[in-house]
């Protein structure tokens, strides 16, 4: 009987920042008996029936570990032949390591982000295999990464019509965080020209992110971009596909090193993309990318990305999901997974 254990936060499918976990859990289930999901917190009903879920939650870290620790040993006696997944926390591998290791039980930790610490060097270390989207979405060098492509579960994204004439409606989503980059894209929209728009949605989880937004929205009014920018709150995951078909383009500033999630989906949508993070460059054409802290050369590629007619940009909207379909599919990811896990 194949088994994996599944480590992450969050279960919810509204979530703004974590529901693409699910898919993800859903192709794995789809390739072994059972995982068993172990999480800070859960929504009932969300996984399939292969599926069970254990809670960790506490009211103090101490507790949480105590908890998290309990769960995962109760799991293991079943466990020879299956592997443990610690999905972007590096707490949870190095957590799990001294209960997996003396049973030979494989240890996969799945990482995307710029940012290293100790924590993350030590949980790489205690790591069977490391994967992430591209060798260069992890953050430091290591033998034991795999890059595996982004988990996007194409089935949740479809084309929609071909673009319209006229203004360009530009969406730009994700938190209001400095790593966004969100000054540079403003500054481009107000040079692109008046006939180019900008709609930002995303959620503020902390202090900083609140602050930042509020420099953004001050910004934008010394731009002189009021009516052509809206800076609005996240929407329910539910909502992005039809975010997607109301614009012409989705533009991405994030830091070098976290591949967003959303450029993937944008893509599976059909969507073109302007985005300046390198890791884009096997899914994106040269057209597409531009510098990060360049406001004149992001103006360029929208101002190019406007003279194509509706049909041009709709024909690379397709190029772009035909690549996301063979690279980065949920499917593959979970392919992925196993396979670093030996279980492939």
């Amino acid at each position: 009987m194949a088994r994996l254990v599944f480590i992450t936060q969050q279960v919810d499918p509204g979530h703004p920042a974590l529901a693409a976990t699910i898919p993800k859990i859903r192709a794995l289930a789809a390739r072994v008996d059972e995982v068993v999901v172990l999480a800070d917190g859960a929504v009932p009903g969300a996984l399939p029936a292969n599926c069970r879920v254990r809670t960790f939650r506490a009211g103090h870290r101490i507790g949480r570990g105590l908890r998290f620790e309990t769960a995962l040993a109760r799991e293991l006696p079943g466990l020879r032949g299956g592997a443990v997944v610690a999905h972007m926390c590096p707490i949870y591998a190095v957590l799990a390591a001294p209960l997996v290791h003396p049973l030979g039980v494989p240890l996969v930790l799945w990482f995307t982000h710029w940012r290293t610490s100790r924590l993350l060097e030590a949980a790489e270390r205690v790591s069977t295999a490391v994967v992430s989207v591209d060798e260069r979405s992890f953050p430091h060098a290591s033998q034991k990464l795999r890059a595996i492509g982004h988990g996007i579960d194409v089935s949740e994204f479809t084309c929609a019509p071909a673009g319209r004439d006229g203004e360009l409606r530009l969406l730009a989503l994700g938190r209001y965080s400095p790593a966004k980059g969100l000054e540079t894209i403003l500054r481009a929209v107000a040079a692109a020209g008046d006939d180019v728009a900008l709609d930002v949605h995303g959620p503020t989880l902390s202090e900083r992110e609140r602050a930042h937004r509020a420099e953004v929205v001050r910004l934008a009014g010394e731009l002189g971009l009021d009516g052509r920018v809206e800076l609005a709150a996240a929407v329910p995951r539910t909502e992005v596909p039809a975010l997607f078909a109301a614009h012409d383009a989705l533009v991405n500033n994030m830091r070098s090193g976290a591949p967003d999630k959303v450029v993937y989906e944008a893509a599976a949508s059909c969507l073109p993309v302007l985005a300046s993070n390198p890791v884009f460059d096997s899914l994106l054409d040269p057209a597409q990318c531009f510098e990060r802290d360049d406001p004149a050369d992001l103006a360029a590629r929208i101002r190019d990305l406007a003279a194509l007619s509706p049909d041009g940009r709709s024909a690379l909207g397709r190029r772009l999901r035909e690549r996301v379909e063979t690279g980065h599919s949920v499917e593959s990811w979970a392919a992925g997974v196993l396979a670093a896990a030996g279980m492939g």
